[in-house]
């Protein structure tokens, strides 16, 4: 995160025109609202995969071309690869250069015709390649700290407010203690419950209609299917038949071998060969086929 005096300084040394747009009121309705309404339902949102469709590839541009910029290209500093197929017909995504800093999982739902504008320079290269690039340059950012916060001073503020105390109930029904606001809860959470027990329990789902947090023990975290929404497809137009894949459930989460199945027009089912820790309704369940992204969508539910 770059302060704007600094981006026009390096703006200005690199002989790029500097321009600014207020996007606070988009951002609130589609970005910010939604986070905190799936929270408060229950949820655990993915704000940035939201941002990146709604914000960044989609109303900045527009804004921009309003304002009288017209461009044939939109680049960005994500770490992620854009191939154009001709086979296909389909403009691909593709992972990073950099294993560590890709980016792909958070641009899995980036359309046909976002990617076709769009260029990502530095996904052929590593952080450290960058950051000798930003230094010969003489940028002198080379050195700053990264920020991972979509909000300047963290997200707790948002929700604090609104979160209400319950239950923290087991999956017998026996009240174990209370919860703060099921905000402040993700499945497969263990630590931070405040509840005493004599093996570690889990959160293993959120009953927001009756503001309940379930706990149990650490194999009740763990399935092998769930239901996705949402979805959208960048390898391939449709999924019409079972296809094989790697499914990541979250950034951090490994790959997984898994089967995804067509259930409607918006919804598939996903099988994965082993059991999954922490299938959290909310975040964003992304297919690939080794370095390109197949597909993604909204993680509904754990069946398995």
């Amino acid at each position: 995160k770059l302060s704007f005096p600094l981006v026009s300084i390096i703006m200005a040394i690199l002989g790029i025109p500097f321009y600014t747009f207020d996007l606070r009121k988009e951002y609130k309705s589609t970005v910010l609202d939604y986070f905190c309404g799936e929270y408060l339902a229950g949820r655990t949102p993915n704000p940035c995969i939201k941002c990146n469709r709604r914000i960044k590839f989609d109303a900045l541009v527009e804004k921009a071309r309003e304002s009288g910029i017209e461009c044939g290209y939109f680049a960005t500093g994500h770490y992620a690869r854009i191939e154009y197929d001709k086979k296909r017909h389909r403009y691909l995504l593709n992972k990073a250069k950099d294993p560590k800093k890709d980016q792909s999982y958070f641009l899995s739902s980036l359309a046909q015709d976002q990617l076709e504008r769009t260029l990502f320079p530095i996904g052929e290269y590593t952080k450290e390649e960058v950051r000798g690039m930003a230094a010969d340059f003489g940028l002198g950012v080379e050195n700053r700290v990264e920020s991972q916060d979509f909000i300047e001073g963290g997200y707790l503020p948002l929700i604090e407010a609104r979160a209400q105390p319950g239950q923290i109930i087991d999956h017998k029904g026996n009240v174990l203690g209370q919860h703060r606001g099921i905000p402040f809860y993700t499945i497969g959470q263990r630590k931070g419950l405040g509840i005493s027990a004599e093996k570690p329990l889990y959160v293993t789902s959120i009953d927001a209609d009756n503001n309940a947090v379930i706990v149990g023990g650490k194999e009740t975290v763990y399935s092998d299917e769930l239901i996705a929404s949402g979805l959208n497809w960048i390898a391939i137009s449709k999924l019409q038949e079972p296809i094989v894949v790697k499914a990541r459930i979250r950034y951090n989460h490994r790959e997984a071998d898994a089967t995804i199945s067509p259930l409607d027009e918006d919804r598939v089912h996903v099988k994965f060969r082993e059991p999954q820790m922490a299938i959290t309704p909310g975040q964003a369940v992304v297919f690939y086929d080794g370095d390109a992204v197949v597909g993604g969508g909204t993680i509904e539910k754990a069946t398995g």
